[in-house]
Parts: structure tokens; sequence; C-alpha cells
């Protein structure tokens, strides 16, 4: 059996950066046990980033959230320390070849094209934002890979506040992705 454990996000401005918040911030240790677990049970890992350019603002997505985040080469961009850490201490077969995984907007195709080559049987999502960018990426998943267990760790992922986090969750169940509560 392949299994993935899909990181979304976990990056500076999400976290403590201008998009940050106290719920995203707590998750960080429920993130990085769950990684360390998925490292031990031999599971591969793939860690997104949302990247953005510097005409950010002139996007269509700018112009729905003027809020400049995750502009490519800031410090806001980089995934968090801790995940950094578990990148040089996990051996090099944990990681998938993509690893990290620029997309350009909240939810890819592009992504789950690539994850097509690797015929997981199971995939588990962690991360942030709940409702924006771990909803839109387990609907394409979801979408694309209709025999894939997929599931969505709730302890281990932060909305942008916790009601729109809640009504993700109940979203995704109702498409059929298993929701998790570990």
């Amino acid at each position: 059996m392949s299994k993935l454990l899909l990181v979304i996000d976990m990056q500076n401005d999400f976290i403590d950066g201008v998009l940050g918040n106290a719920e995203c911030q707590a998750i960080v240790p429920k993130v990085i046990a769950r990684m360390k677990q998925a490292h031990e049970d031999g599971w591969r890992i793939l860690c997104t980033m949302d990247t953005h350019e510097q005409d950010y603002l002139q996007t269509g997505e700018g112009k729905r959230l003027p809020v400049v985040h995750c502009i490519r080469g800031t410090h806001g961009a980089e995934l968090i320390e801790d995940i950094k850490l578990l990148e040089r201490t996990f051996s090099a077969q944990t990681f998938l070849p993509e690893h990290p995984y620029e997309k350009p907007a909240f939810g890819s195709s592009a992504l789950s094209r690539t994850l097509k080559a690797y015929d997981f049987d199971e995939i588990e999502i962690v991360g942030v934002c709940t409702d924006i960018c771990v909803l839109s990426n387990a609907i394409i998943l979801r979408s694309d890979h209709p025999d894939i267990a997929l599931s969505v760790n709730a302890s281990a992922c932060a909305g942008v506040t916790p009601q729109s986090h809640r009504i993700a969750l109940e979203a995704m169940r109702g498409c059929q992705i298993t929701i998790r509560e570990q």
C-alpha cells in the first residue's frame, strides 16, 4: 500500500504572518507530530506552498483577497521552521521529488495530475486553511481520484475562523472525504 501525507501551505504568512491566526499557530505541533508519524510508518510526504508573484494584487485572486502574501522569495512564502527541520532530518525518500510543491492558487489541478503518477492507495491531508486551500485541494483530489481513500485530519487543520473550519469539514464530509478527528 502506498500512502501520502499531503501538508497544505504550512508557510510563515499563514501561521504567524499577515494571514495567520491563533488557530493556525495551535495546529503546528499536531502537523509536525503527524509528519513524524507518517515518516515512521513509511508514508511519503509532500508539502504544498501557496506561491505568488510580485503582481499578486493584479491577479483575480489578489483582487478578491487584497492581502499580499506568500510572494516568491519572501520569508512569508517559506515553509515554517519546524518543517524545514524535518526536511533536514528525514531521509530523502520520505518526501516526493516534487517537494515542496508550489501552486499559484489555493486549489491545484496540476497537483492532482502530479499525484496520479504515484498511484497512492491513501492520501491524508493536513494544514491550512481548512476553508480555502485544504477544501479546494480535497475536492479536486476526490474528483480526480475517486477510488483513493482520502481523508482530512481535522485536528491538524485550521481555518480562517473556527466556524469556517467546521463548515468546510462538513462540506468535505458531504463529498465523501473522510474527516478524522485524531
